[in-house]
């Protein structure tokens, strides 16, 4: 991204929807100079307060307010009842949408592919993709992905479907190796190799977020579904392997795995 004036804009923001994830961006946007609105389900009023960062209870007085920005961060399965409940009509100007949207508002489809753990100690490096779907105001939508570039983000462009295609590789196939550490209860050892170590971090990183977004993932990426039919058949294989081995070895305890 160039450093160009209008992406040193400071913006006005509204965040519907207003956890853990979106309060980690909200204090470095609100860092940055930009001036941050809040319509969340829960009552984040006190916290709002005490951020410096406004918070509407009621949705359609919160699209009356002069948003230039409007970023939805939803969980992935409740997306579309909240934006099916949004009442657009009371959008006082045209706005840059952060996720989905109507004709008449740009569009904006983002992925920081870090949260509040990884991005503790700063953005440097870490990963934000973004799709410019629809945009005709330019310079706003340039402003807006300024806030993560001028953080030092690595910022990758690319359609939504060829992010769903690698995020399914990643993402997807990362969680579930570590729900699957979870159910068979794999903890630290005295003995641990390095490589144990970090399945145990894997584990622990997955095992943080809701299992409302795993399975938000699988249900809503049609890739996600053929990475697990892909990992079953990998198990399968893997086992036939070492059964072929054992016969090969006449080992009569291996042979009834």
């Amino acid at each position: 991204m160039s450093s160009s004036s209008s992406q040193r804009k400071t913006l006005q923001i509204g965040i519907i929807g207003f956890g853990p994830f979106a309060q980690f961006l909200a204090k470095t946007m609100m860092k940055q100079g930009n001036f941050i609105r809040v319509t969340s389900r829960s009552d984040y009023s006190e916290l709002c307060t005490n951020l410096g960062i406004l918070f509407f209870r009621d949705m359609g007085a919160f699209l009356e307010s002069d948003n230039e920005v409007i970023m939805i961060s939803t969980s992935i399965l409740s997306l579309s009842r909240v934006v099916e409940s949004i009442p657009f009509h009371c959008l006082k100007r045209p706005t840059l949408f952060v996720d989905v949207l109507p004709e008449e508002c740009d569009l904006l489809c983002t992925h920081p592919m870090f949260g509040p753990e990884s991005g503790k100690d700063g953005w440097t490096d870490l990963t934000f993709m973004y799709d410019m779907v629809r945009i005709r105001d330019q310079p706003l939508s340039s402003s807006f992905l300024h806030i993560f570039s001028s953080e030092g983000c690595r910022m990758l462009e690319m359609t939504c479907e060829e992010h769903d295609r690698l995020a399914a590789q990643s993402q997807f196939l990362t969680h579930t190796i570590g729900r699957i550490l979870s159910e068979m209860e794999v903890e630290p050892t005295p003995i641990d190799t390095k490589g144990f170590q970090k399945l145990v971090q894997v584990k622990e990183s997955s095992v943080k977020d809701s299992f409302d977004l795993f399975s938000g993932l699988f249900i809503h990426n049609r890739f996600a579904r053929q990475q697990m039919k892909n990992l079953q058949v990998a198990l399968e294989k893997t086992k036939e392997k070492l059964q072929e081995r054992s016969k090969e070895l006449q080992d009569p305890i291996i042979s009834k795995f």
